[in-house]
């Protein structure tokens, strides 16, 4: 497995770079998985993307470096001390550096810029630099002319194959691959292989493999590709997306558009999502299906726009004033985007609730190689809408769900309020009412029970310490559980929650019990997950690992403080 960085100014080209080589790479058998560290701004600062490649499954990110292209000198002087010893540096002979770096033996300095112009066009400096990196890390030019193909015009494939191929005659391999990956590319040849997304654009997918057909949002990092991709999908798929003035308006029009019969989804921020919470309010009372994404970033108010956190939890359980059953399901990575939203619109469908799914950042942005989507098991919902002799749109019943006609139709009267209302949904300020609707309202969270899922076990049946996580979290924790169990000489296991709330309980509760010590690994300053495993099962963490920079905690952070927490 190799670990490459890509790093430069925003605007000096990056992420395209990164775009490129991934699918290069994936296309050439490699399984990848890519990390994407941003600034909140459109030029300057520094952006880099880690692009994590090999034949293996990669669930996460590192720090350790076989390799960096720089293009600029800050990028030099902020990772250098990453990069292993037999790995590379690699620049533009322009860069002005200092002595000791220019003297650094892991130094390649290429006229990249100089043979981008002789090529007859500076732009494709990058392109050069990628053919070389792909030699140094032993791979070929053989997958480049098709992704070119999709990565830029036509008429400039041939120019930008040139430089790939100068790059790579500049150097000679530095890293040597196994073998391994050949059925993998061949298989991916022939379509039926791995594909390479984030989890935006998974999430995307998802909704559209559920039957949405109306999707609004106001844009607001990092949740708006979601938007982005459905939006250019609209004319194909038949979904309407609404870019709103606010994020007030956005969650009423979903909300208005579901009640319609539309099947509806709304994207978010925290900050964005804290303008929504009346109208969410407005969902549970009027029982009207609804699938929130909260693609989460560090607050309160702006906080760090581009950067990812997990300190939505207790907010989003807890939003809106009054009480009213939802569920909030965590997505762990870009595959389970992709079946978790699917599976939020069955459930926000079938009870008539909202349904929050809590992303972040680091699974919004990052992509990695998936097996091909299983769409065997999906089925997109539907209303009866037979008639009725006296139809009740918040009839009593003994599960909490009321049956759910559309309005327009021939047979009956449908009515929706955001006060307190009669099985008719006719106002009411009636104690008896008030109680027997709250009642019912209520008794989905029961049934809600019969829906969640465990959080997954990861490690040694018979540990003896037990990590606790949850979302974005899986990924470096799977990698961290690997590194413990093979070098401390103690067992280790994890459990990692996807559905939050309701909590599901019988795993945590009979694993507590038998652990030694309980240490919970979460992206924010205060043990959110803990806090709901304590008030709903009593279950008490021994210690804890809290990372709440806005960067994502990767498996030898969590190695290192796990060490230090046993070691206490």
């Amino acid at each position: 497995m190799y670990n490459l960085l890509i790093g430069g100014a925003a605007g000096q080209g990056v992420d395209t770079l990164t775009a490129m080589l991934e699918r290069i790479l994936k296309r050439a058998g490699n399984n990848v998985f890519t990390y994407r560290d941003l600034m909140s701004r459109i030029r300057g600062g520094h952006n880099f993307s880690l692009i994590r490649f090999g034949v293996r499954d990669i669930a996460s990110h590192s720090y350790v470096l076989d390799g960096m292209i720089a293009l600029n000198e800050e990028t030099i002087e902020l990772h250098k001390d990453k990069v292993k010893s037999n790995g590379f540096i690699l620049c533009d002979s322009k860069l002005i550096l200092p002595e000791a770096d220019a003297a650094d033996p892991r130094l390649i300095k290429l006229p990249l810029s100089d043979t981008a112009k002789e090529l007859g066009n500076a732009v494709v400096a990058g392109s050069i630099a990628l053919g070389a990196a792909l030699k140094l890390m032993g791979e070929g030019l053989e997958q480049c002319a098709d992704v070119l193909a999709l990565s830029v015009k036509s008429e400039f494939v041939g120019l930008n194959l040139k430089a790939f191929e100068a790059g790579f005659g500049a150097v000679e391999v530095r890293f040597a691959h196994g073998g391994g990956r050949a059925a993998a590319a061949a298989a991916d040849a022939g379509g039926i292989g791995r594909i390479l997304l984030n989890g935006n654009k998974a999430i995307a997918l998802g909704a559209l493999a559920a039957g949405l057909k109306f999707y609004s949002a106001y844009p607001m990092s990092p949740s708006t590709s979601i938007m982005e991709y459905l939006s250019s999908k609209m004319i194909e798929s038949g979904v309407v997306v609404e870019q709103a003035e606010d994020e007030i308006a956005a969650i009423n029009m979903a909300i208005g558009a579901s009640y319609a019969g539309a099947t509806a989804m709304i994207g978010t921020s925290g900050g964005g999502f804290c303008l929504m919470v009346e109208a969410l309010g407005l969902s549970g009372m009027a029982e009207i299906p609804l699938v929130i994404v909260n693609v989460q970033r560090p607050g309160p108010t702006t906080g760090l726009p581009t950067r990812t956190e997990q300190s939505d939890l207790k907010f989003v359980v807890s939003a809106s004033q009054g009480e009213f059953p939802r569920m909030v399901i965590a997505v762990k990575n870009q595959e389970d985007c992709f079946y978790q939203t699917i599976r939020a619109f069955t459930i926000a469908e079938k009870y008539q609730i909202p349904v929050i799914i809590l992303s972040d950042q680091y699974v919004g942005d990052s992509t990695a190689t998936l097996n091909s989507f299983d769409l065997s098991g999906v089925s997109q919902s539907g209303l009866n809408e037979s008639c009725e002799p006296e139809y009740l749109r918040y009839r009593y019943s003994d599960d909490g769900v009321s049956p759910r006609k559309l309005p327009g139709n021939q047979c009956c009267f449908v009515t929706a309020d955001s006060d307190e209302h009669d099985e008719h949904g006719m106002i009411t300020e009636s104690a008896d009412v008030r109680v027997r609707m709250m009642d019912k309202r209520m008794k989905k969270l029961e049934l809600l029970q019969k829906e969640l899922q465990e959080p997954e076990f990861l490690g040694d049946k018979d540990f003896e310490t037990l990590l606790i996580g949850w979302g974005s979290t899986w990924g470096p924790i799977s990698e961290a559980i690997t590194l413990l169990n093979s070098n401390s000489g103690m067992k280790f296991g994890a459990l990692v929650f996807g559905d939050v709330f309701p909590l599901p309980t019988e795993k945590i509760t009979q694993m507590a019990a038998r652990a030694k010590r309980i240490i919970n690994i979460e992206q924010n300053a205060t043990g959110q997950l803990a806090g709901l495993i304590r008030e709903y099962t009593g279950v008490q963490m021994t210690g804890s690992v809290l990372k709440y920079d806005g960067r994502q905690i990767c498996a030898d952070e969590i190695v290192a403080a796990i060490n230090k927490e046993v070691g206490k």
